[in-house]
Protein backbone atom coordinates (compact mmCIF):
# COMPACT_ATOMS: atom_id res chain seq x y z
CA UNK A 1 0.00 0.00 0.00
CA UNK A 2 1.57 3.33 -1.09
CA UNK A 3 0.95 6.76 0.59
CA UNK A 4 2.01 10.18 -0.47
CA UNK A 5 3.85 12.22 2.56
CA UNK A 6 2.27 15.13 2.69
CA UNK A 7 4.36 18.58 1.86
CA UNK A 8 4.11 19.54 5.29
CA UNK A 9 6.66 17.56 6.32
CA UNK A 10 9.83 19.34 4.39
CA UNK A 11 11.34 22.57 5.13
CA UNK A 12 10.62 25.36 5.83
CA UNK A 13 13.30 28.21 6.88
CA UNK A 14 15.48 29.96 5.75
CA UNK A 15 19.57 29.76 4.62
CA UNK A 16 20.38 32.36 7.22
CA UNK A 17 18.54 30.82 9.85
CA UNK A 18 20.00 27.85 8.99
CA UNK A 19 23.95 29.03 8.77
CA UNK A 20 23.78 30.68 12.33
CA UNK A 21 22.09 27.67 13.82
CA UNK A 22 24.97 25.13 11.96
CA UNK A 23 27.61 27.27 13.28
CA UNK A 24 27.04 27.53 17.40
CA UNK A 25 29.40 25.29 19.54
CA UNK A 26 28.18 24.98 22.82
CA UNK A 27 28.70 23.25 26.10
CA UNK A 28 26.06 20.20 26.62
CA UNK A 29 24.09 18.85 29.03
CA UNK A 30 25.45 15.19 29.33
CA UNK A 31 23.58 12.70 26.49
CA UNK A 32 20.60 9.88 27.85
CA UNK A 33 23.38 7.69 25.85
CA UNK A 34 26.48 7.84 27.59
CA UNK A 35 28.32 6.03 29.67
CA UNK A 36 26.72 2.39 29.01
CA UNK A 37 29.69 2.66 28.47
CA UNK A 38 24.48 10.87 1.66
CA UNK A 39 22.64 14.02 0.69
CA UNK A 40 18.77 15.08 2.13
CA UNK A 41 16.02 13.39 0.44
CA UNK A 42 14.66 16.68 -0.59
CA UNK A 43 16.02 18.38 -3.33
CA UNK A 44 15.74 21.66 -2.47
CA UNK A 45 15.32 24.68 -4.91
CA UNK A 46 15.90 28.38 -3.60
CA UNK A 47 13.39 31.27 -4.34
CA UNK A 48 13.59 35.34 -3.77
CA UNK A 49 10.99 35.68 -0.51
CA UNK A 50 9.63 39.06 -0.63
CA UNK A 51 10.45 41.30 2.61
CA UNK A 52 7.54 41.91 5.29
CA UNK A 53 5.54 45.08 4.76
CA UNK A 54 7.63 48.09 6.28
CA UNK A 55 10.85 45.86 6.71
CA UNK A 56 13.81 47.17 5.43
CA UNK A 57 15.57 43.48 5.73
CA UNK A 58 16.45 42.14 1.74
CA UNK A 59 14.65 39.36 0.31
CA UNK A 60 16.11 35.97 2.47
CA UNK A 61 16.76 32.85 0.37
CA UNK A 62 14.09 30.28 1.06
CA UNK A 63 13.94 26.32 0.86
CA UNK A 64 11.16 25.26 -0.92
CA UNK A 65 9.05 22.20 0.33
CA UNK A 66 10.26 18.95 -1.10
CA UNK A 67 8.74 17.11 -3.96
CA UNK A 68 6.21 14.45 -2.09
CA UNK A 69 7.59 11.12 -1.74
CA UNK A 70 6.08 7.55 -1.06
CA UNK A 71 6.23 5.53 1.89
CA UNK A 72 5.31 1.73 1.84
CA UNK A 73 3.18 -0.19 4.45
CA UNK A 74 3.97 -3.48 4.21
CA UNK A 75 1.67 -6.02 6.09
CA UNK A 76 2.05 -9.31 3.98
CA UNK A 77 5.18 -11.57 4.33
CA UNK A 78 6.04 -12.21 1.12
CA UNK A 79 6.48 -8.55 0.54
CA UNK A 80 8.34 -8.39 3.77
CA UNK A 81 11.02 -10.67 1.98
CA UNK A 82 11.55 -8.66 -1.12
CA UNK A 83 12.13 -5.71 0.81
CA UNK A 84 13.97 -6.90 3.02
CA UNK A 85 16.49 -8.46 0.14
CA UNK A 86 16.29 -5.15 -1.92
CA UNK A 87 17.72 -3.55 1.15
CA UNK A 88 20.18 -6.49 1.87
CA UNK A 89 22.39 -4.83 -1.38
CA UNK A 90 22.17 -1.38 0.23
CA UNK A 91 25.21 -0.40 2.32
CA UNK A 92 22.98 1.33 4.02
CA UNK A 93 19.68 1.85 5.90
CA UNK A 94 17.95 4.34 7.76
CA UNK A 95 16.36 3.01 10.79
CA UNK A 96 13.73 3.48 13.67
CA UNK A 97 11.02 1.66 15.89
CA UNK A 98 7.56 2.56 17.83
CA UNK A 99 6.54 0.70 20.45
CA UNK A 100 3.65 0.42 23.27
CA UNK A 101 5.54 0.75 26.15
CA UNK A 102 3.14 3.57 27.40
CA UNK A 103 -0.09 1.71 26.94
CA UNK A 104 0.58 -2.09 26.94
CA UNK A 105 2.50 -4.40 29.06
CA UNK A 106 4.98 -6.32 28.53
CA UNK A 107 5.83 -3.30 26.07
CA UNK A 108 6.64 -4.70 22.35
CA UNK A 109 7.68 -3.10 18.98
CA UNK A 110 4.34 -1.92 17.11
CA UNK A 111 6.27 -0.63 13.89
CA UNK A 112 9.96 -0.48 12.13
CA UNK A 113 10.38 2.61 9.59
CA UNK A 114 13.06 1.73 7.17
CA UNK A 115 14.61 4.00 4.33
CA UNK A 116 16.48 2.80 1.77
CA UNK A 117 16.57 2.53 -2.03
CA UNK A 118 15.11 6.08 -2.11
CA UNK A 119 11.72 4.70 -0.54
CA UNK A 120 10.46 4.34 3.26
CA UNK A 121 9.00 1.10 4.14
CA UNK A 122 6.77 0.93 7.16
CA UNK A 123 7.05 -2.73 8.59
CA UNK A 124 3.98 -3.77 10.38
CA UNK A 125 5.76 -6.42 12.92
CA UNK A 126 2.23 -7.10 14.49
CA UNK A 127 1.24 -8.73 10.98
CA UNK A 128 4.50 -10.64 9.98
CA UNK A 129 5.22 -13.92 11.04
CA UNK A 130 8.96 -14.40 10.81
CA UNK A 131 10.80 -11.27 11.66
CA UNK A 132 14.37 -13.08 10.79
CA UNK A 133 15.35 -11.79 7.62
CA UNK A 134 15.32 -7.85 9.16
CA UNK A 135 17.67 -9.00 11.94
CA UNK A 136 20.11 -10.70 9.12
CA UNK A 137 20.17 -7.10 7.80
CA UNK A 138 20.88 -5.31 10.84
CA UNK A 139 23.81 -7.61 11.98
CA UNK A 140 25.53 -7.19 8.93
CA UNK A 141 28.81 -5.28 8.86
CA UNK A 142 28.43 -4.68 5.44
CA UNK A 143 24.95 -2.42 5.94
CA UNK A 144 25.34 0.72 7.99
CA UNK A 145 22.81 1.01 9.99
CA UNK A 146 21.89 4.91 10.68
CA UNK A 147 19.32 5.66 13.52
CA UNK A 148 19.15 8.62 15.66
CA UNK A 149 19.34 7.97 19.79
CA UNK A 150 18.95 4.48 19.61
CA UNK A 151 19.55 3.36 23.50
CA UNK A 152 16.04 2.20 23.52
CA UNK A 153 16.02 0.73 19.79
CA UNK A 154 19.01 -1.39 20.64
CA UNK A 155 17.55 -2.80 23.97
CA UNK A 156 14.02 -3.47 22.09
CA UNK A 157 15.34 -5.02 19.18
CA UNK A 158 17.32 -7.63 21.50
CA UNK A 159 14.39 -7.74 24.19
CA UNK A 160 11.87 -8.68 21.32
CA UNK A 161 13.94 -10.73 18.70
CA UNK A 162 17.16 -11.13 19.53
CA UNK A 163 18.85 -9.23 16.98
CA UNK A 164 21.83 -7.33 17.15
CA UNK A 165 23.03 -4.28 15.07
CA UNK A 166 26.48 -5.07 13.10
CA UNK A 167 27.32 -1.66 11.77
CA UNK A 168 25.49 1.29 13.86
CA UNK A 169 25.64 4.93 13.51
CA UNK A 170 23.85 7.48 15.69
CA UNK A 171 23.18 10.45 14.09
CA UNK A 172 22.36 11.70 18.15
CA UNK A 173 25.52 10.74 19.21
CA UNK A 174 27.49 12.21 16.04
CA UNK A 175 25.69 15.46 16.75
CA UNK A 176 26.87 15.74 20.49
CA UNK A 177 30.70 15.46 19.56
CA UNK A 178 30.21 18.49 17.27
CA UNK A 179 29.25 20.39 19.78
CA UNK A 180 25.33 20.27 19.61
CA UNK A 181 23.55 21.34 22.31
CA UNK A 182 20.05 19.97 21.47
CA UNK A 183 19.71 16.50 20.26
CA UNK A 184 16.46 15.81 19.49
CA UNK A 185 15.79 15.03 15.62
CA UNK A 186 13.34 17.28 15.04
CA UNK A 187 16.20 20.24 16.50
CA UNK A 188 19.31 18.23 15.04
CA UNK A 189 17.46 17.94 11.55
CA UNK A 190 16.63 22.39 11.77
CA UNK A 191 20.03 23.13 12.88
CA UNK A 192 21.98 21.18 10.62
CA UNK A 193 20.22 20.67 7.73
CA UNK A 194 17.83 23.49 8.19
CA UNK A 195 14.99 20.74 7.34
CA UNK A 196 11.61 21.46 9.87
CA UNK A 197 9.56 18.14 10.81
CA UNK A 198 6.32 18.26 12.78
CA UNK A 199 6.70 16.33 15.95
CA UNK A 200 3.05 16.25 17.61
CA UNK A 201 3.74 14.87 21.04
CA UNK A 202 -0.34 13.08 20.71
CA UNK A 203 0.83 11.33 18.19
CA UNK A 204 4.40 10.23 19.38
CA UNK A 205 2.76 9.08 22.59
CA UNK A 206 -0.14 7.44 20.99
CA UNK A 207 -0.69 3.48 21.31
CA UNK A 208 1.15 2.39 18.65
CA UNK A 209 -0.21 -1.59 18.85
CA UNK A 210 -3.91 0.05 17.56
CA UNK A 211 -4.79 -1.09 14.21
CA UNK A 212 -5.70 0.62 11.55
CA UNK A 213 -2.91 2.78 12.48
CA UNK A 214 -3.65 6.49 11.04
CA UNK A 215 -2.61 7.92 8.09
CA UNK A 216 -0.47 10.26 10.63
CA UNK A 217 0.41 8.50 12.68
CA UNK A 218 2.13 6.45 9.77
CA UNK A 219 3.42 10.04 8.40
CA UNK A 220 5.08 10.79 11.50
CA UNK A 221 6.46 7.52 11.06
CA UNK A 222 7.67 8.20 7.92
CA UNK A 223 9.47 11.25 9.09
CA UNK A 224 11.70 9.78 11.37
CA UNK A 225 13.53 8.28 8.78
CA UNK A 226 13.29 10.41 5.81
CA UNK A 227 16.29 12.51 6.01
CA UNK A 228 18.39 10.49 8.28
CA UNK A 229 20.61 9.43 5.26
CA UNK A 230 21.71 13.39 4.79
CA UNK A 231 21.58 14.21 8.54
CA UNK A 232 24.67 11.39 8.89
CA UNK A 233 26.24 13.08 6.02
CA UNK A 234 26.39 16.61 7.39
CA UNK A 235 27.37 15.51 10.56
CA UNK A 236 30.60 12.90 9.05
CA UNK A 237 31.91 15.68 7.62
CA UNK A 238 31.83 17.82 10.44
CA UNK A 239 33.45 15.50 12.24
CA UNK A 240 36.12 14.81 9.96
CA UNK A 241 37.29 18.16 9.67
CA UNK A 242 37.78 17.90 13.48
CA UNK A 243 39.23 14.64 13.34
CA UNK A 244 36.34 13.29 16.07
CA UNK A 245 34.74 10.50 13.73
CA UNK A 246 36.49 7.57 15.16
CA UNK A 247 35.60 8.83 18.73
CA UNK A 248 31.94 8.98 17.28
CA UNK A 249 32.85 5.49 15.82
CA UNK A 250 34.00 3.98 19.37
CA UNK A 251 30.75 5.22 20.76
CA UNK A 252 28.57 3.54 18.21
CA UNK A 253 30.60 0.42 18.65
CA UNK A 254 29.26 0.66 22.29
CA UNK A 255 26.17 1.18 21.95
CA UNK A 256 25.53 -1.50 19.59
CA UNK A 257 26.80 -3.70 22.44
CA UNK A 258 24.24 -3.19 24.68
CA UNK A 259 21.48 -5.62 25.46
CA UNK A 260 18.38 -5.39 27.57
CA UNK A 261 18.16 -6.63 30.82
CA UNK A 262 14.66 -7.45 32.77
CA UNK A 263 14.51 -6.37 36.24
CA UNK A 264 15.42 -8.46 38.60
CA UNK A 265 12.43 -9.01 40.93
CA UNK A 266 13.98 -9.63 43.48
CA UNK A 267 15.89 -6.41 43.51
CA UNK A 268 13.19 -4.32 41.75
CA UNK A 269 11.33 -3.30 45.13
CA UNK A 270 14.81 -1.29 46.29
CA UNK A 271 14.84 0.81 42.61
CA UNK A 272 11.66 2.79 43.72
CA UNK A 273 11.88 6.21 44.04
CA UNK A 274 11.05 6.62 47.89
CA UNK A 275 11.42 3.33 48.75
CA UNK A 276 14.49 4.72 51.11
CA UNK A 277 11.91 5.67 53.50
CA UNK A 278 10.87 2.57 54.00
CA UNK A 279 12.17 0.42 57.13
CA UNK A 280 12.51 -3.30 56.60
CA UNK A 281 9.39 -4.29 57.19
CA UNK A 282 7.94 -1.58 54.94
CA UNK A 283 10.27 -2.71 52.04
CA UNK A 284 8.82 -6.56 52.48
CA UNK A 285 4.90 -4.70 51.86
CA UNK A 286 5.86 -2.74 49.03
CA UNK A 287 7.48 -5.91 47.19
CA UNK A 288 4.25 -8.27 47.78
CA UNK A 289 2.73 -5.04 46.92
CA UNK A 290 4.47 -5.00 43.74
CA UNK A 291 4.11 -9.12 43.13
CA UNK A 292 0.62 -8.30 43.21
CA UNK A 293 0.62 -5.51 40.75
CA UNK A 294 2.68 -7.23 38.52
CA UNK A 295 0.09 -10.21 38.40
CA UNK A 296 -2.59 -7.64 37.37
CA UNK A 297 -0.19 -5.77 35.00
CA UNK A 298 0.09 -9.00 32.82
CA UNK A 299 -4.03 -9.77 33.15
CA UNK A 300 -4.79 -6.25 31.75
CA UNK A 301 -1.69 -5.86 30.00
CA UNK A 302 -1.22 -2.66 31.33
CA UNK A 303 2.06 -1.13 32.33
CA UNK A 304 2.75 -0.81 35.98
CA UNK A 305 1.85 3.12 36.31
CA UNK A 306 -1.55 2.55 34.81
CA UNK A 307 -2.22 -0.34 37.00
CA UNK A 308 -1.38 0.85 40.23
CA UNK A 309 1.29 3.88 40.66
CA UNK A 310 3.88 3.53 42.65
CA UNK A 311 2.98 6.41 45.03
CA UNK A 312 -0.06 4.53 46.08
CA UNK A 313 2.08 1.11 46.93
CA UNK A 314 4.35 3.37 49.06
CA UNK A 315 1.20 4.81 50.88
CA UNK A 316 0.21 1.11 51.48
CA UNK A 317 3.44 0.14 52.59
CA UNK A 318 4.50 3.09 54.89
CA UNK A 319 0.59 3.16 56.51
CA UNK A 320 -0.38 -0.73 55.90
CA UNK A 321 -3.86 0.20 58.14
CA UNK A 322 -5.16 2.36 55.89
CA UNK A 323 -8.09 2.56 54.66
CA UNK A 324 -8.15 1.67 50.76
CA UNK A 325 -10.90 4.03 49.49
CA UNK A 326 -8.43 6.97 50.84
CA UNK A 327 -5.41 6.08 49.07
CA UNK A 328 -5.34 8.40 46.05
CA UNK A 329 -4.67 6.50 42.97
CA UNK A 330 -6.10 2.83 43.54
CA UNK A 331 -8.96 3.31 41.58
CA UNK A 332 -10.66 0.22 41.44
CA UNK A 333 -8.81 -1.97 43.40
CA UNK A 334 -10.23 0.42 45.98
CA UNK A 335 -13.24 -1.83 46.07
CA UNK A 336 -15.05 -5.61 46.03
CA UNK A 337 -12.56 -8.12 44.84
CA UNK A 338 -9.75 -6.64 43.60
CA UNK A 339 -9.43 -4.52 47.19
CA UNK A 340 -9.58 -8.06 48.97
CA UNK A 341 -6.85 -9.22 47.02
CA UNK A 342 -4.77 -5.99 47.90
CA UNK A 343 -5.06 -6.59 51.62
CA UNK A 344 -4.35 -10.11 51.24
CA UNK A 345 -1.02 -8.49 49.70
CA UNK A 346 -0.37 -6.17 52.59
CA UNK A 347 -0.90 -9.26 55.23
CA UNK A 348 1.75 -11.57 52.93
CA UNK A 349 4.13 -8.62 53.20
CA UNK A 350 3.20 -8.02 56.90
CA UNK A 351 3.84 -11.53 57.59
CA UNK A 352 7.18 -11.91 55.66
CA UNK A 353 11.04 -11.06 57.36
CA UNK A 354 11.94 -7.59 56.91
CA UNK A 355 14.37 -7.17 53.75
CA UNK A 356 17.52 -5.23 53.72
CA UNK A 357 18.63 -3.13 51.31
CA UNK A 358 21.69 -4.21 49.80
CA UNK A 359 24.42 -2.56 50.77
CA UNK A 360 27.65 -0.96 48.21
CA UNK A 361 30.54 -2.18 49.20
CA UNK A 362 32.78 0.55 50.73
CA UNK A 363 36.63 1.34 51.04
CA UNK A 364 37.84 2.29 54.31
CA UNK A 365 36.60 5.15 56.23
CA UNK A 366 38.73 8.74 55.78
CA UNK A 367 39.57 10.76 58.31
CA UNK A 368 38.84 14.43 58.19
CA UNK A 369 41.50 15.69 56.96
CA UNK A 370 42.11 12.57 54.62
CA UNK A 371 38.64 13.79 53.04
CA UNK A 372 39.43 17.40 52.67
CA UNK A 373 42.38 16.44 50.38
CA UNK A 374 40.11 14.12 48.48
CA UNK A 375 37.60 17.28 48.03
CA UNK A 376 40.73 19.22 46.59
CA UNK A 377 41.78 16.85 44.25
CA UNK A 378 38.11 16.48 42.94
CA UNK A 379 38.06 20.33 42.31
CA UNK A 380 41.14 19.90 39.99
CA UNK A 381 40.44 17.40 37.91
CA UNK A 382 37.23 18.70 37.27
CA UNK A 383 38.59 22.28 36.59
CA UNK A 384 40.78 19.88 34.11
CA UNK A 385 37.77 18.12 32.23
CA UNK A 386 36.20 21.68 32.38
CA UNK A 387 39.10 23.39 30.59
CA UNK A 388 39.16 20.39 28.06
CA UNK A 389 35.41 20.71 27.42
CA UNK A 390 35.37 24.84 26.48
CA UNK A 391 38.30 24.18 24.23
CA UNK A 392 36.85 21.27 22.41
CA UNK A 393 33.17 23.08 22.72
CA UNK A 394 31.83 19.86 23.78
CA UNK A 395 29.96 18.56 27.30
CA UNK A 396 31.80 18.13 29.93
CA UNK A 397 30.34 14.47 30.85
CA UNK A 398 31.69 13.45 27.28
CA UNK A 399 35.18 14.53 28.10
CA UNK A 400 35.72 11.98 30.93
CA UNK A 401 33.70 10.19 33.35
CA UNK A 402 32.46 11.55 36.73
CA UNK A 403 32.98 8.06 38.46
CA UNK A 404 36.20 8.24 37.14
CA UNK A 405 37.23 11.37 38.51
CA UNK A 406 35.81 10.23 41.86
CA UNK A 407 38.09 7.29 41.72
CA UNK A 408 41.20 9.25 40.80
CA UNK A 409 40.45 11.81 43.67
CA UNK A 410 40.66 9.10 46.75
CA UNK A 411 43.67 6.82 45.06
CA UNK A 412 45.46 9.08 42.44
CA UNK A 413 47.86 6.30 42.54
CA UNK A 414 45.69 3.54 40.61
CA UNK A 415 45.97 6.13 37.54
CA UNK A 416 47.16 3.03 35.73
CA UNK A 417 44.14 0.70 36.99
CA UNK A 418 41.74 3.62 36.51
CA UNK A 419 42.81 4.03 32.54
CA UNK A 420 42.16 0.51 31.70
CA UNK A 421 38.59 0.93 33.33
CA UNK A 422 35.39 -0.40 31.43
CA UNK A 423 34.03 3.12 30.98
CA UNK A 424 36.97 4.64 29.43
CA UNK A 425 37.29 4.78 25.92
CA UNK A 426 40.06 4.58 23.84
CA UNK A 427 39.89 7.66 22.04
CA UNK A 428 39.64 9.24 25.79
CA UNK A 429 42.99 7.78 26.34
CA UNK A 430 44.37 8.93 23.29
CA UNK A 431 43.34 12.66 23.91
CA UNK A 432 43.68 13.28 27.05
CA UNK A 433 45.86 10.73 29.18
CA UNK A 434 49.00 12.71 28.37
CA UNK A 435 47.52 15.52 30.51
CA UNK A 436 45.64 13.61 32.99
CA UNK A 437 48.80 11.88 34.15
CA UNK A 438 50.66 15.15 33.73
CA UNK A 439 47.98 16.32 36.41
CA UNK A 440 48.22 13.51 38.55
CA UNK A 441 52.03 13.47 38.93
CA UNK A 442 52.43 17.15 39.69
CA UNK A 443 49.58 18.62 41.72
CA UNK A 444 47.51 15.31 42.90
CA UNK A 445 50.14 12.87 44.34
CA UNK A 446 51.90 15.79 46.00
Amino acid sequence: MHKPIPRELYPRTNDRQHQSSCTRLTLTPLPTWLWYTPASMGQHHRTDTKPRKGSSSPPTQRRSRAPTQDYELITDDNRFRQVIKRVSKEHRVAFDLESNGFFRYPERICLIQLFASGRVYLIDPLAIDDMSPLGEVLSSPSVETVLHSGDHDIRSLDRDWGFHVGNLFDTSIAAAFVGSERLGLASTLQDFMGIEIPKEKSIQRSDWSIRPLSDAALTYAAGDVLHLFGLRDKLVERLGALNRLHWVREECDRLAAIRYNPPDPELAVFAVKGSRDLDGHGLSILKALMEYREHHALRLGRPHFRVIPDAALLTLAAEPKSDLRDVRGLGMFARGRLAAGLRDAIKKGMAAEPLQRPRQPRGRRLSRSERAKVGQRLDKLRAWRTEHAKRLSLAVGLLWPMASLQRLASFPDDLETELEAPGIRQWQCEEFEESLRRLVDQELRS
